[in-house]
């Protein structure tokens, strides 16, 4: 069992992801994941996700379609083995060049030291105006 608080093993993630150490991250990860990032049909770096593995199938895609430009975590709030982190972030899209600007708040779950819910929340509209050519 871990002694980092439930705070400290999500924000580890972020510096794992900068690095592109997929398999790491998802290794911060349950079993069974609540995974959740509402978003248009179509976006093809948002996979159907359940578990640690698909988590770092969802993180592999992600770094396949997405470069991260600018990742700003504003405020971490955190009540028992629940955290909601919130922040702003930029990300250019590899397919259109264009970026994805917008302000997310990220709720997560931790028990037994692992992440057991990732649900994203963020601009779906600006996500589909970055993505889709038309």
């Amino acid at each position: 069992m871990t002694t980092e608080s439930p705070a400290q093993i999500v924000q580890g993630l972020f510096p794992l992801l900068a690095e592109g150490k997929t398999g790491e991250a998802a290794a911060l990860f349950a079993d069974s994941v609540s995974f959740s990032i509402p978003h248009p049909p179509g976006i093809p770096w948002v996979p159907e996700v359940g578990s640690a593995e698909d988590m770092r199938t969802f993180f592999e895609l992600l770094r396949t379609h997405v470069r991260p430009k600018e990742f700003d975590l504003r405020q971490v709030i955190a009540d028992g083995d629940d955290v909601v982190l919130i922040g702003r972030m930029v990300s250019e899209v590899r397919k259109t060049g264009r970026d994805i600007d917008t302000a997310f708040a990220l709720h997560t779950t931790v028990e037994d030291g692992l992440i057991t819910r990732y649900h994203l929340y963020e601009d779906s509209y600006a996500v589909a105006k970055a993505y889709f050519d038309d």
